[in-house]
């Protein structure tokens, strides 16, 4: 709706004619210029035009991009486009190549533009800057010299259906339901990454590693970053994921930062998807569908299996307040540790929550977990009995898989001053023996413990008296053996024969007491009518004898043949693990 200012102008034509003129126009609160030339309403002179322009000038305002008497861009317009030449540069090496610039203007227009208009665009602007194009690509100054070329001779509607299909809003700042489109994420169910969105996060990485190290710089992790309106990892990120003998974040430390985040706090997730363009990159409607919502814990439980990948688990007890290298400043310490392991061959990763709690009271979010940890001092005497305090009062009645790490292992056990030693607890109340834990080794610790946790916590039904998964040791092998196809094959075919034998030696016992009954029977008659009736019932005896043994036979073949070929998987096994301790 243009304002009544545009009415009097149209009234008072003298005020127009034969000259050139800037006026305001008021719609929606906007300030705006519009250029009209010898209009007239008496005449019903460029009438069309004028409400062209107004109407062009609310939807496509040309106030927030340019600056009409410095006669270049806004810097919150620079800005913007900066940042989507950066994420429509996808090798990352500062020039929008032909398929850079294809994509983009498939993206923006839906529709690819053809090699002579490609040609074209660079043409110009080769003929008005120096360093607008180079190795046959568009630079970022080149890519703001078109913009403000199209400003400039008022198709600023093109600038506005690029920063728009961003996520610019009319102020050039970031929609909200671009940002956080809308994810319903039902009770008890967690949030995960899905492939493709690892897959968008991998080139990302591959984008910014520019020296091949497998491992991002503090320049690089600045320049992955420069997309953002602020720095969204700080220096507790170096604490919470594996980083390399520099300190800089690793290719799985990268990926387990971002699956931290998904599932700590999603919706920040989704932020950052939006600022790094993943709708876009991705071709998909919202960063949405980088989302994979989990199943109802509930109902892994039930079933006794689950989908998930990530596993919380939330350590209480004795802390040394520091990692294995040096003391953590109190302003990058994290209370939040990831990696991967693997159970049975599955990458799964490892959240590790360290709760600091109110010595008599946990929190519903210190509760809300797949496995805990209970951490005690094996050197101090009064160590355990806070954990065993814990477990009773929370724990004892849950569902939750519990462990107790004695930690410090290497130092002398003291005795600890509880009614039960640690290890009678632990069989009191149907827990594991205590695994023993030290950080004081020439190598690096133990990592066994990790994927006993993650173990816990995948089957939280399962009593398991190793929860070994290296898959070598005697355990492993016969629990495999145990569940192999093979072996289930063979028990049936077992229970069948012997089943089959039962049967066959109950109907030769019955029929030989039916014989000997007849028998009895007929031995009180003649001798003549004896040896007759004796006669006829001697066929019926011997055929089931008959019988009763090709099935016997039968029967010892399968059984012996079962037992070969469980002999048989144990010797190959065994050869196998042996071959595997010579490795």
């Amino acid at each position: 709706k243009v304002n009544i200012m545009v009415s009097f102008l149209l009234s008072n034509t003298w005020l127009l004619d034969h000259s050139r003129v800037f006026f305001s126009v008021y719609c929606s609160s906007w300030l705006l210029y519009l250029c009209v030339s010898q209009c007239s309403a008496k005449n019903l002179k460029n009438i069309s035009e004028l409400f062209y322009y107004a109407q062009k000038a609310v939807l496509h305002p040309t106030g927030p991009l340019y600056c009409p008497e410095e006669k270049e861009m806004k810097p919150s317009c620079i800005k913007s486009l900066t940042r989507i030449f950066k994420v429509s540069d996808l090798d990352n090496d500062g020039i929008l190549n032909d398929k850079e610039l294809n994509f983009f203007q498939r993206t923006c227009f839906n529709m690819p533009l053809a090699p002579q208009a490609l040609e074209d665009v660079k043409n110009v602007v080769r003929k008005n800057m120096t360093d607008g194009v180079e190795d046959n690509g568009l630079t970022l100054k080149g890519f703001l010299f078109l913009h403000t070329l199209f400003i400039q001779r008022g198709r600023h509607e093109t600038t506005w259906t690029v920063l728009r299909r961003f996520g610019y809003d009319d102020d050039l700042e970031l929609h909200q339901e671009y940002l956080f489109p809308l994810l319903k994420i039902p009770a008890d169910c967690t949030t995960e990454l899905n492939h493709n969105a690892y897959l968008f996060l991998q080139s990302v990485f591959d984008k910014h590693d520019k020296d091949r190290d497998c491992a991002l710089s503090p320049e690089e992790v600045k320049d992955l970053f420069k997309v953002f309106p602020y720095m969204p990892w700080g220096p507790d990120v170096n604490n919470t994921v594996c980083t390399n003998d520099q300190g800089w974040i690793t290719y799985q430390g990268y990926l387990s930062q971002w699956t931290l985040t998904t599932y700590l706090d999603v919706q920040r997730c989704l932020e950052y998807l939006g600022y790094l363009g993943y709708s876009i990159i991705c071709e998909q409607e919202s960063q949405a569908a980088a989302i994979t919502v989990t199943r109802n814990k509930r109902i892994d439980l039930q079933k006794k299996q689950t989908q998930r990948s990530v596993f919380r688990c939330n350590i209480l007890g004795a802390f040394l307040g520091r990692n294995l290298l040096r003391k953590i400043r109190e302003d990058h310490k994290s209370f939040y540790s990831i990696n991967t392991t693997y159970v049975y061959g599955q990458e799964k990763y490892l959240l590790l929550h360290e709760v600091m709690p109110d010595f008599d009271f946990l929190s519903e979010e210190d509760l809300a977990c797949d496995v805990v940890c209970l951490v005690y001092d094996v050197n101090n005497p009064r160590s355990f009995e806070y954990c065993a305090k814990v477990y009773k009062q929370y724990f004892m009645d849950s569902k939750t898989p519990c462990m107790m790490i004695a930690s410090k292992s290497d130092l002398h056990e003291a005795r600890q001053h509880y009614s039960l030693t640690p290890l009678d607890f632990c069989r009191k109340n149907k827990l594991h023996p205590p695994q023993p834990w030290t950080c004081n080794t020439v190598d690096a610790p133990n990592k066994d413990l990790y994927t006993k946790l993650t173990t816990m916590a995948m089957y939280p039904h399962a009593k398991l008296r190793c929860m070994c998964t290296c898959n070598r040791c005697t355990f492993c092998i016969c629990q495999n053996i145990l569940r192999s196809q093979l072996l289930t094959n063979i028990k049936a075919k077992f229970y069948s024969v012997v089943l089959n034998r039962l049967h066959d030696v109950g109907a030769y016992l019955l029929a030989d007491e039916e014989c000997s009954l007849i028998q009895q029977v007929h031995a009180i008659s003649n001798v003549e009518e004896s040896i007759y009736m004796e006669s006829s019932v001697q066929p019926y005896g011997p055929q089931a004898r008959h019988m009763a043994q090709a099935d016997l036979k039968s029967s010892t073949f399968w059984l012996r043949a079962s037992v070969g070929a469980t002999v048989f998987a144990v010797l190959g096994f065994a050869m196998y693990r042996a071959i595997l301790k010579q490795r």
